[in-house]
């Protein structure tokens, strides 16, 4: 089943935020919430980390740490996102142990996704999938991988680029595990609650 995998926005303030966290978390079934600031300093995020690390963790959601396996471990989070440029893996997986998660990502390249899952990845990523402004893309990626990474594996996938309500039918039907989503949760014109509520609604009527 597909299930939700938040992402924060690029910059926030993490007080205020928290509201707008907490009134997500609270609208439906959500597995994971990504942190992500860039470009911040380290205090920056540990700042974030520790506002909204309780708010998800005392729900039931993972709470990750995007690129930073270092700073996941020292701010209690339940794993770390990589990038192709960011830390290695060998060395986040040496630094978090077997306990934590370690996603990655791979674009469109089922090469890099294949050399992850060997590696041991706990997810792969892959996208754009949609024209997306938060960040620039590497690949464009086609529900077929997400379709043919389904069933050649059985590591957890998730999707991410642009994905809103209107247009993740594809997503889930071609087996994504998770639907990573940034704009369309905080930018919903009726709040984040209404967006998880809308996409949890899009992706029962996908399957």
């Amino acid at each position: 089943m597909t299930r939700l995998y938040l992402i924060t926005p690029p910059a926030f303030d993490p007080p205020v935020f928290a509201r707008s966290l907490a009134e997500a978390l609270d609208a439906g079934d959500v597995a994971g919430v990504q942190l992500r600031l860039k470009p911040a300093d380290d205090d920056a995020i540990r700042r974030a980390a520790d506002v909204l690390r309780l708010i998800a963790q005392d729900r039931g959601v993972a709470f990750l740490m995007n690129d930073r396996a270092d700073l996941a471990l020292a701010c209690g989070c339940d794993g770390v996102h990589l990038g192709q440029d960011d830390t290695p893996y060998d060395e986040a997986r040496r630094l978090l142990g077997t306990d934590r998660v370690v996603g990655v990502t791979c674009h469109a390249s089922r090469d890099l996704a294949l050399q992850a899952a060997e590696k041991g990845a706990d997810y792969v990523a892959f996208g754009a999938f949609f024209p997306t402004q938060t960040k620039l893309a590497k690949g464009a990626a086609d529900p077929e991988l997400l379709r043919w990474w389904s069933t050649a594996t059985t590591v957890p996938c998730v999707a991410i680029g642009g994905i809103t309500p209107e247009n993740c039918a594809p997503l889930v039907a071609a087996g994504a595990d998770f639907l990573a989503v940034i704009a369309a949760v905080w930018n919903h014109p009726q709040g984040p609650g209404a967006a998880v509520k809308a996409f949890i609604q899009a992706i029962a009527a996908a399957r």
